[in-house]
């Protein structure tokens, strides 16, 4: 293949893939939280169901799934003494990839004496599937977080296996300007038979992380009182609680999920319920 050709090639595959961003701003005033500014670009949409406990934020992708070369995009700012819960109106599906990987990055922040719920629907991994994706908070000394991301390798009912593929995922939280909270995670090639070992997941395909702030040790004791499908643990310092998850598959994770959020008094929005 000449030069020439390859360039048109690589244009025409760029062309072909999906693009997605949204920027939500809220704020509050007379201790009703509402929106500042919405933008939207791409296949991505955001909605605001009417809800009874305050501003919901439902994230749509019109593009029904994300594969290789695909690149989203989340910004949300929750300004000073506002509320919001924001999560997905639908797991989020990662279909095979030629190669590239599909990015996505989410960024949080949080002013003093906000509070945000970021609640997404799991992210669902296909085999050959590249997802490179980072998350990045930003809050306030007094400001509330809580977060879930659950990740399923494969759907289990359905029979499938991640055989081949890879996952990188980077977390950053700051708060007051200071970093917390950093991690990293890469899987990759057979991620079946790695999450299959018993130092990793022990045959688990369906893995979630919950990140709370601020956080204490009432709501550690009523985590650890709960009766769990799989298999879970949660650790605190300085305000700052993470809990670990892992199941056989995604519908003891939901569930798990589901129990851990309402111990810390978190409901879940609507739509995980259909």
């Amino acid at each position: 293949m000449t030069f020439a050709a390859a360039a048109i090639e690589q244009e025409t595959f760029a062309s072909n893939r999906a693009r997605g961003a949204i920027a939500l701003a809220v704020a509050a005033a007379d201790g009703v939280t509402r929106r500042t500014r919405v933008a939207e670009s791409g296949s991505l949409r955001v909605r605001f169901p009417n809800t009874q406990d305050g501003l919901e934020a439902v994230i749509v992708n019109t593009g029904g799934g994300m594969t290789g070369g695909d690149d989203f995009s989340v910004d949300i700012d929750v300004g000073k003494g506002a509320r919001l819960v924001a999560g997905t109106a639908a797991a989020e599906k990662i279909y095979r990839s030629t190669g590239p990987d599909t990015a996505m990055s989410v960024r949080l922040n949080v002013d003093a004496g906000a509070r945000l719920a970021w609640l997404p629907q799991e992210t669902i991994l296909f085999d050959r599937a590249c997802l490179k994706r980072r998350i990045d908070v930003d809050l306030a000394d007094d400001a509330s977080l809580v977060m879930a991301e659950a990740v399923l390798f494969g759907r289990a009912a359905m029979g499938e296996a991640m055989h081949d593929g890879a996952f990188a995922d980077t977390w950053r939280l700051r708060r007051g300007g200071k970093l917390v909270f950093a991690e990293n995670v890469r899987l990759d090639g057979d991620i079946t038979e790695r999450l299959a070992r018993p130092a990793s997941a022990k045959g688990g395909i369906a893995l979630a992380t919950v990140l709370v702030v601020a956080a204490d040790e009432t709501m550690l004791d009523a985590v650890r009182a709960l009766d769990f499908a799989g298999e879970a643990g949660i650790s605190a310092w300085n305000g700052v609680a993470v809990a670990r998850l892992v199941a056989r598959d995604g519908a003891g994770l939901r569930r798990d999920l589901v129990a851990i959020l309402a111990a810390l008094g978190q409901s879940v929005p609507r739509l995980w319920h259909q």
